[in-house]
């Protein structure tokens, strides 16, 4: 992080340092402010959290960069002349002071659109992971890819898991479980050993969840995490918690994979909408075919749903009969049942089929990706 600035002026030198030109790096926060303690607080956070920070006391020099930063910080001391100015309505403006807080200070928030006035240090933590998302910023968010079951023991479970394994060799990868009737995918992975957060806490937990809490709490191993539930009964998913996880899973990791349960409720209906692509596993056989059809349908969306094949079977007719397109087809995998039992997870092993099918499919994510 560049040194904070305690100048009055946001001059080119310090953007320079702030963000430099070799690479195409994201644009820091912004700290509007002339107070010493508030400049000295929130510049310790941002070096706490390992993410740049531009400041300035002049709001003229301020509006010039008040759409392109992540985030603005404003100060309590210059917001009566932020508003004077009129800056244009963003996301992500937040008030900020050292000292107590006026009555008159949220009518000046909601001229600058804030979206809330806070005091430090009692914000501190709030702030801190709000600037730790910021440092930890992707040039691209994770891909979103969701599994379920064309049909009931179609193997989208097994898939899933196994295309985590194979994005965890790959960058950092969570695999998200929302069928609560499945195994747990910390059992399938091997994961279920592990000590960390499930559904059930999350689910009781309130207020924003920052990439790298989430990341640094779900069981682990290396690059490859998982958010399933406890043993025993799944309770039902909390849908602040889903959305929080979500948000935090697709900031804080490169790929995300979600076992998607194939009865969508609302919470899994919300899900869905945020998976960049959702494969369908489908048993190709007349019952198979007719059930896949009807997961299809429900999914609503056939620009993002794709067929993945477990058998041989004419890729044509699949699509004619589904209503989707084909996008890769896999045959069994020997020794899958004593590889999971042994904790290993289905693709441990890049010379398996499920290892062989799921990296492939990778590939063509990455095709599509750039493609869209």
């Amino acid at each position: 992080m560049s040194p904070l600035r305690s100048t009055s002026a946001l001059t080119e030198a310090a953007t320079t340092d702030v963000a430099p030109t070799a690479g195409p790096e994201p644009e820091p926060a912004l700290l509007v402010t002339r107070d010493p303690d508030l400049l000295d607080e929130v510049g310790r956070l941002a070096a706490a959290a390992g993410s740049a920070l531009a400041t300035t006391g002049e709001p003229a020099q301020a509006l010039r960069r008040w759409s392109r930063a992540p985030l603005v910080l404003l100060g309590a001391d210059l917001a009566g002349e932020m508003a004077v100015l009129g800056p244009p309505r963003r996301a992500r403006v937040h008030v900020v002071s050292t000292r107590v807080v006026p009555d008159d200070l949220f009518r000046l928030a909601l001229a600058v659109g804030a979206a809330d006035v806070s005091d430090l240090p009692a914000s501190a933590g709030w702030l801190t992971e709000l600037l730790t998302d910021l440092g930890e910023a992707r040039v691209r968010p994770a891909r979103v890819v969701g599994v379920v079951g064309g049909s009931g023991g179609a193997g989208a479970t097994t898939l899933a898991c196994a295309l985590g394994q194979r994005a965890a060799a790959r960058g950092p990868t969570l695999v998200v479980d929302t069928d609560a009737a499945g195994p747990g995918l910390d059992r399938v992975l091997g994961l279920d050993g592990r000590d960390g957060v499930r559904w059930d806490s999350l689910g009781r937990t309130t207020g924003r969840l920052s990439a790298r809490s989430l990341r640094d709490a779900v069981p682990r191993d290396r690059d490859l995490g998982v958010l399933t539930w406890p043993p025993g009964v799944a309770e039902v998913l909390a849908p602040f918690a889903v959305r929080e996880a979500l948000s935090a899973a697709r900031r804080g990791h490169e790929t995300v994979v979600v076992d998607l349960p194939r009865v969508l409720g609302p919470v899994a209906e919300e899900v869905v909408a945020h998976c960049d692509l959702v494969l369908v596993v489908v048993v190709p056989t007349v019952p198979g075919l007719a059930s896949a059809a009807r997961v299809c349908a429900r999914l609503g969306d056939p620009g993002r749903t794709r067929l993945v094949v477990r058998g041989s079977a004419d890729p044509t007719l699949v699509r004619r009969t589904v209503g989707a397109p084909v996008l890769a087809t896999m045959g069994d995998q020997r020794g899958l049942d004593e590889a999971v039992d042994l904790g290993r997870g289905p693709a441990r092993s890049p010379r398996g089929v499920l290892a062989r099918t799921a990296a492939g499919l990778l590939d063509r994510l990455e095709v599509l990706g750039e493609a869209a």
